[in-house]
């Protein structure tokens, strides 16, 4: 799933068996030609394991205009040993019957009892069932709700202004036991088949094509899809619309693309993608996807903490991460579809082939994922230097790894909430870097070898993370399994620091090892066997597998990088010589290496490990011919450094004044329409120079992008939302309105979503309270009004907070409620107020479980931060600014 958090759920699972659960350094998986790969041994599981599904036989029938549905699921399964209950999972469900058979004659009939807060339901039998096959069949019937959690609906107009409903399903974590009584756990994997009784004229898709359709009279079809392989229940898919389908052949696979009518050609974009990257995804895992077709279901509508969905065969998106539209198309968006549609495609083997037996491997997923968009993308997309992408991935990761409240890659999962919350940076970009770390380490071709035999021998199984690592161990002959344990079986950052000395000819560095941290300078550092690379720029390089102390000799004197490349999952501190050669010498630097070095003056700066005139002085003497990631990055330092001007005249306009001299000459070389000949991230450049100097009330382009906004139809469409973005922060009450009547006219559900959350961007706090009390009504609707709350935090988060909680239970029903623990923390993480934790802290006691906290105490080490930041830290950049005539 691509996406920044995932599901919120209930507590623990109480009355069921408890989690079991080994280390994943220990853990040995089974053969891999049982059913699954880890052994009943090694198995976490919150059922109990005596009765497993086989096959699940399910007829739905939903009630769109009612909200609800109705299910027959007959489930095959197999009984280990005596037993008079059988317990599965079901939340949000009604059960009217149920029945037990063998051979198609009756074995039992149960008693039935739901128990809400663990989510389950058991059959309880008059006598105990002996070993063996049984069905056990059940009549149900469920709810369809409003935000993306189990079966939902999301509402939209269509072209000719008509109200419609269109359903879907989104399973991942928990959440199939919402649709349908199961095991809905990864490890119970079992082949699914699906009937639905649906209106004659709408189109209905799920993860096999259609066998059958049986007209039933009234208006209704019986549809009936193909029997999928064994999967996992969170990888089921339904969806039900006025849709349209477009298909191409890539080799023997039917690739598709379904959107809601009129939308088909905002599509093509995606479907090109998908064609060309599934040829080389079975190229590259030496495993032939498996379905007969693959679609991409384009839904109406946003989520805060999801954007698409890995379902097997029927990948679901939000239409803002795959469609196209002509009104807002930038390089920027093309590249989001491509990673997205990667990222997705790159779990039909990695998640939906092979899936971890329990969520404490969830990175075996989505850090996999996550790698092979950027793999796929410097395949077909070098262009966009998916090299320098990959630190900004990183860098977030790193935001997340450097406080106290961080987590091991791999941690044990307990509950349902816990395995929400790990859908967070720590498993996707720090999993993400650490894979392209180990993957420099063995070596691309070695690596590819051992993920290839990792895919063929549990293929349709489910393992833990050290399953791979026996096998890329056996294809490198290196190490890996020993380094992977030591940055995925702990948190934090290994920080290397570098002395360089000059002799002979030679330069000599000396490392040494610690830890970086923002938020305990005084840490007895952990340690880790980190794999150094260094180059002298233009020359020699060196590598060691550095655990302590060491030293690396290159064949050249002059300046040196450390983590040359950037592969490393590390921090770098220089001493002060050496970093000053390296800030003067910058433009000779590797792009990719003048990123890496900056993004580590920033975090070091800000930590007060280096002076923050360092960060500054990288900043000015970035080359004006620099690639424009690396200056994006320089413009994104001076905005985060504006936001600590709030209250602060005589700080913000130097920080205006040096964005201006160091900005804008760029922002004039590349002029605010493309050009036939300019990089291909170019635009991405333009885009974020417009959005910084306008957020820093730079005179001409405030008033350029005012010029613009005067024909919003004729700006052009890879700069429309920087535009508009610029004109919004700045914007007074007429310009608010004309905003707002923007929105209400649009027709693309993607542009109007995206100009409703414009209206929260706002600086004034009056127009910001206008956003907010838009965001309570029908009008913006039920997916858009949380986007409105957090673009207004994202500018006043203390205002956005103060809101929500005035207004709790109106804000949090529009939230999803696979996100809701997390949504007040992320809101209001970027304050700088001193009084905002305790704030948090009394939110979290009154509306959070203790074990939903961490999302709230992330932002509390973040703001407590922030706040010394600005208190010790930013009097260093005030003094830079004055040497400089700022």
């Amino acid at each position: 799933m691509k996406k920044p958090y995932r599901r919120a759920a209930l507590a623990l699972l109480a009355g069921v068996a408890l989690p079991l659960s080994v280390s994943a350094q220990t853990v040995a998986s089974g053969d891999a030609s049982t059913t699954e790969g880890a052994t009943a041994a090694t198995v976490t599981t919150q059922l109990p394991r005596g009765v497993r599904p086989s096959h699940y036989d399910v007829t739905v029938t939903p009630d769109a205009a009612a909200m609800t549905f109705t299910g027959t699921a007959a489930i095959t399964v197999e009984v280990a040993e005596a037993t008079r209950t059988i317990t599965l999972n079901a939340a949000d469900l009604t059960i009217a019957k149920a029945a037990l058979t063998k051979g198609g004659r009756k074995a039992g009939t149960p008693t039935v009892a739901l128990d809400e807060n663990a989510q389950t339901a058991t059959f309880t039998f008059a006598k105990a069932i002996a070993p063996g096959t049984y069905v056990l069949s059940i009549d149900y019937a469920g709810k369809i709700n409003t935000q993306a959690y189990g079966f939902f609906a999301l509402d939209y107009k269509a072209a000719d202004g008509s109200a419609k409903r269109a359903l879907f399903t989104q399973f991942e974590n928990s959440d199939a036991r919402r649709f349908m009584p199961s095991w809905d756990e990864p490890f119970w994997k079992a082949t699914f088949s699906l009937k639905t009784v649906v209106p004659t004229e709408q189109v209905a898709v799920g993860n096999l094509p259609v066998e059958g359709r049986k007209d039933l009279g009234g208006g209704k079809t019986l549809v009936t899809f193909g029997t999928s392989p064994k999967m996992s229940t969170y990888l089921l898919f339904f969806g039900l619309g006025d849709f349209e389908r477009k298909t191409k052949m890539a080799g023997a696979t039917e690739v598709g693309v379904l959107t809601k009518k009129g939308d088909i050609a905002q599509a093509d974009y995606a479907l090109d993608a998908s064609a060309d990257l599934l040829p080389w995804m079975n190229d590259y895992f030496g495993e032939t996807y498996p379905l007969p077709k693959l679609d991409h279901i384009a839904a109406p509508g946003r989520s805060q903490f999801f954007s698409a969905m890995e379902n097997w065969g029927g990948i679901f998106y939000f239409e803002n991460a795959m469609l196209l539209d002509p009104k807002i198309a930038s390089n920027a968006l093309r590249q989001r579809i491509f990673t997205v549609v990667a990222h997705e495609m790159a779990h039909q083997w990695f998640g939906d082939l092979v899936t971890m037996s329990w969520w404490d491997d969830l990175w075996l997923n989505e850090g996999f994922a996550s790698w092979m968009e950027s793999r796929a993308t410097a395949r077909f997309h070098p262009e966009w230097h998916p090299e320098l992408t990959a630190l900004g991935s990183r860098e977030k990761a790193m935001g997340q790894d450097a406080y106290a409240t961080t987590h091991p890659v791999i941690h044990h999962i307990a509950t349902v909430e816990e395995a929400s919350q790990a859908f967070d940076s720590i498993t996707y970009d720090k999993g993400e870097a650490v894979i392209r770390m180990l993957e420099a380490f063995a070596g691309s071709d070695k690596w590819q070898a051992g993920v290839q035999a990792y895919m063929h021998r549990y293929k349709h199984s489910n393992t833990v993370t050290d399953d791979l690592w026996r096998e890329i161990d056996k294809t490198s002959g290196k190490p890996i399994s020993q380094i992977a344990h030591d940055f995925t079986l702990q948190p934090g950052i290994p920080l290397v620091k570098v002395s360089a000395s000059c002799a002979g000819g030679k330069t000599t560095l000396a490392l040494e090892q610690g830890e970086f941290t923002r938020d305990r300078a005084d840490k007895q550092p952990l340690s880790w066997r980190v794999p150094v690379s260094a180059a002298a720029v233009g020359g020699a390089k060196a590598e060691t597998l550095l655990q302590g102390k060491g030293v690396l000799t290159l064949a050249a004197c002059g300046p040196v990088v450390v983590n040359a490349g950037q592969s490393g999952y590390y921090r770098v501190l220089y001493d002060a010589k050496t970093f000053a050669g390296l800030a003067k010498g910058i433009a000779a630097v590797q792009p990719v290496d003048q990123l890496g070095i900056l993004n580590d003056a920033v975090a070091l700066g800000y930590a007060g490990t280096q002076p923050m005139a360092d960060m500054l002085d990288l900043v000015k003497n970035l080359p004006a011919d620099a690639s424009p990631q690396v200056m994006e990055r320089a413009a994104k330092v001076i905005d985060d450094l504006a936001e600590f001007a709030k209250g602060n005249a005589g700080r913000k306009a130097a920080l205006a004044r040096f964005a201006s001299a160091r900005l804008l000459p760029v922002l004039n070389a590349l002029g605010w329409e493309p050009k036939a000949d300019e990089q291909a991230t170019a635009g991405d450049l333009r885009a974020t120079l417009i959005e910084t100097l306008g957020d820093l009330g730079e005179p001409s382009v405030v008033a350029e992008a005012r010029r613009r906004f005067a024909d919003p139809a004729a700006i052009d469409p890879s700069v429309k939302v920087a535009v508009l973005t610029a004109v919004a922060k700045n914007a007074d009450a007429a310009t608010w309105d004309k905003l707002h009547a923007m929105a209400q006219e649009e027709t693309s559900a993607q542009v109007r979503t995206t100009l409703y959350s414009l209206l929260g961007k706002a600086g004034d706090t009056a127009l910001a309270d206008k956003a907010l009390a838009l965001s309570l009504t029908d009008e913006p609707g039920a997916t858009t009004s949380p986007v409105i709350v957090s673009a207004v935090g994202a500018v006043h988060p203390e205002q956005a907070f103060d809101f929500v909680l005035a207004h709790y239970d109106a804000v949090m029903s529009r939230v999803d409620s696979s996100g809701a623990t997390r949504y007040v923390g992320r809101l209001s993480q970027t304050s700088a107020d001193p009084a905002m934790p305790a704030k948090l802290d009394a939110y979290a006691s009154a509306h959070l479980a203790s074990g939903s906290r961490r999302p709230v105490d992330e932002a509390i080490a973040k703001i407590a931060d922030r706040v010394k930041v600005g208190a010790m830290r930013l009097p260093e950049v005030d003094t830079w600014l004055a040497k400089q005539g700022y």
